[in-house]
């Protein structure tokens, strides 16, 4: 011990430190400085006039030219402290000026406070709105727009092509009669006349000579240009833009075009008039992506003529969008819908991943994507769920089977298509000719648990998320006895998609349901295994629709499971029907409907067979 003290009595002994005296606080006229930035902020200035001392002819001048060439949005204040010079104050200050089309623009500034008649008063000079501004200097700005990114297919090659179309507009000071425009625009383009008076009635467009309302290819127009051109009020203009390839993947890609006075307000202040967004599908779904942002600067003239930038706002170029479309699968769903004269959607998804390989929807002069978001009653293709908790519980396929013509579950009478009767049968055949009564009392003994139980194995009531908006599927729990019924055969209450019941068809070939998705990194969604063992006789099933039962249609087509149904809706009797067939060939999961049309096996079954003959 003694040797360490010894150590440290050896050691020399740092100084103390000398206080350094805190520099004074300089106190300012605070409450004059915040006002006027509150009315900096606010643009009154009127009132920042009368705070100044011997304000100069051109102040407003000055200001209106700073706001206007720069195109403000807003500004905001922070007053920083204040420096004394002499008997001034100075108070700093920091702005963030929000610049239309641009974004924020952030700078520091002084003002500069004098006494006068007794009061703090702002001794303004051009520098208080910006330290290198002076007399004689205009403000501006440039601004350039990177090019537009693409949607890619899932081999990396574009969708979306650049060309000439033609924008059909309005120019309201032209209109005699709005009706027949409004008419006139929904008989030939689809726009609907919702769509035309918010157009119409969207904030600018007033005093515009003229509201662009759709754009159309070269040769759509040309079809339609006849009809449209005499209506007083409708005028055209050509220009150079983005399109998707003529009707491929329309309502999926979606439209770009210029932003409308309606949308301009949800679009954000980096947004000007003219500007090409995305309007629909994934255009419009994934505009910041694919857009990127404007690059500009802003400018200080001097009356010289040199130019001085005082800020740049460095943009980003758009980036690619990844989809999983191929385009050989899209193309062949194109063509299957081809002459189809009902609304109709067919989807197309890999049964091994839930990749969407393609997505389709008719007509495409409506802008309902009716393959995502149209819900609809699945009728009979409902039975593979039903099938799959069957099975679950150890029914087999060859299992003794009764198909009458009519069954009553309570006092609810249900039957089969056309007055069909298969008698005593087998579990083969009624799923082979979708016998309703077999199922509806198969279901009394499955049980509405068990039949939830595996709605939910195959996504229904599972939120996912593919990509763009969708309404999914869903099974709401029957509530009695003839709930139970009509949902085991696709009715009542159960709803669901096109997509999702491609993806049924998809779990129904690979034994396990996965989420659908359409963009490239939203892999890896909800899914869920189906029963043990179901897989094989589900999938035999399938393919004894089709070679032997209701999907007849396309059996000339090596491989191909489906399902045919035929769902009933509405309230007038005798009830319309959509068909639908959903089935998979080669590892492709699909699914089709025509809505109102008819009979599955007699309408949706050749164009499913036309579609799966070219995959």
């Amino acid at each position: 011990m003694a040797a360490f003290l010894a150590a440290c009595a050896s050691r020399p002994v740092a100084p103390a430190p000398v206080p350094v005296p805190a520099e004074p606080v300089v106190t300012g006229p605070v409450a004059e400085a915040e006002g006027y930035l509150r009315a900096w902020a606010a643009g009154d200035v009127a009132s920042m006039r009368r705070a100044v001392v011997n304000p100069p002819a051109y102040f407003e001048v000055m200001h209106q030219q700073f706001r206007d060439g720069l195109r403000f949005v807003s500004s905001q204040f922070e007053l920083g402290p204040f420096q004394r010079d002499g008997d001034a104050r100075v108070a700093t200050y920091r702005a963030v000026h929000l610049l239309r089309g641009l974004g924020e623009w952030e700078l520091e500034g002084a003002l500069r406070f004098v006494r006068h008649q007794g009061q703090w008063r702002v001794q303004w000079t051009p520098a208080t709105l910006h330290p290198e501004a002076r007399e004689g200097d205009l403000f501006s700005r440039t601004r350039t727009a990177p090019q537009r990114a693409d949607i890619l297919d899932s081999q990396g090659t574009p969708l979306t092509l650049h060309g000439e179309v033609i924008t059909i507009g309005v120019d309201p000071t032209r209109v005699r009669n709005r009706a027949d425009v409004a008419a006139a625009l929904q008989a030939h383009t689809g726009v609907s006349t919702a769509q035309f008076d918010a157009a119409l009635s969207a904030a600018g467009t007033a005093t515009s000579r003229f509201v662009p309302i759709i754009d159309l290819p070269p040769a759509r127009y040309q079809q339609v240009r006849p009809a449209l051109a005499p209506v007083p009020g409708i005028f055209f203009r050509r220009k150079s833009a983005r399109t998707p390839t003529d009707g491929f993947a329309a309502h999926t890609l979606g439209r770009v075009g210029e932003v409308t006075a309606e949308l301009l307000p949800q679009m954000g202040p980096t947004y000007l008039p003219g500007d090409l967004v995305g309007l629909s599908g994934l255009e419009r779904a994934y505009e910041v992506q694919l857009a990127g942002s404007p690059s500009g600067d802003v400018l200080l003239m001097r009356p010289s003529g040199k130019t001085q930038v005082l800020f740049h706002f460095e943009g980003e170029p758009g980036a690619p969008l990844s989809t999983t479309l191929r385009r050989e699968v899209q193309a062949a769903a194109e063509a299957a819908l081809d002459g189809v004269a009902h609304p109709a959607a067919l989807v197309a998804v890999d049964s091994a991943t839930g990749a969407i390989l393609a997505v389709a929807s008719r007509p495409l002069s409506q802008p309902l994507h009716r393959a995502l978001t149209g819900r609809y009653p699945p009728g009979s293709t409902f039975k593979v769920v039903t099938t799959e908790a069957l099975l679950a519980r150890g029914m087999r396929v060859d299992s003794p089977v009764a198909c009458p013509p009519m069954t009553m579950v309570r006092t609810k009478p249900f039957r089969n298509f056309e007055g069909e009767s298969l008698g005593d049968t087998t579990l083969r055949q009624v799923f082979a000719h979708s016998c309703n009564t077999a199922f509806v009392t198969l279901a009394t003994g499955l049980g509405g648990d068990a039949l939830s139980a595996a709605a939910r194995r195959f996504g229904f009531d599972v939120p996912y998320f593919p990509g763009l908006t969708s309404a999914g599927a869903s099974f709401p729990a029957p509530a009695d006895a003839i709930e139970l019924a009509a949902a085991a055969i696709g009715q009542g209450r159960v709803l669901a998609t096109p997509m999702h019941m491609a993806s049924v068809a998809a779990a129904a070939e690979s034994g396990e349901w996965r989420a659908p998705y359409l963009v490239e990194g939203l892999d890896g969604g909800p899914s869920s295994p189906l029963s043990d063992g179901v897989r094989a006789p589900l999938s035999a099933l399938m393919r004894a629709v089709v070679m032997e039962g209701s999907g007849k249609a396309g059996r000339q087509v090596p491989g191909l499971g489906g399902k045919t149904g035929t769902a009933e809706f509405g309230t007038v009797a005798p009830l319309p029907t959509h068909a639908w067939f959903i089935g998979f060939r080669k590892g492709v999961g699909f699914a089709v409907l025509v809505e109102g049309g008819g009979v599955g096996g007699r309408v949706a079954a050749p164009i499913a067979a036309k579609f799966a003959g070219a995959l």
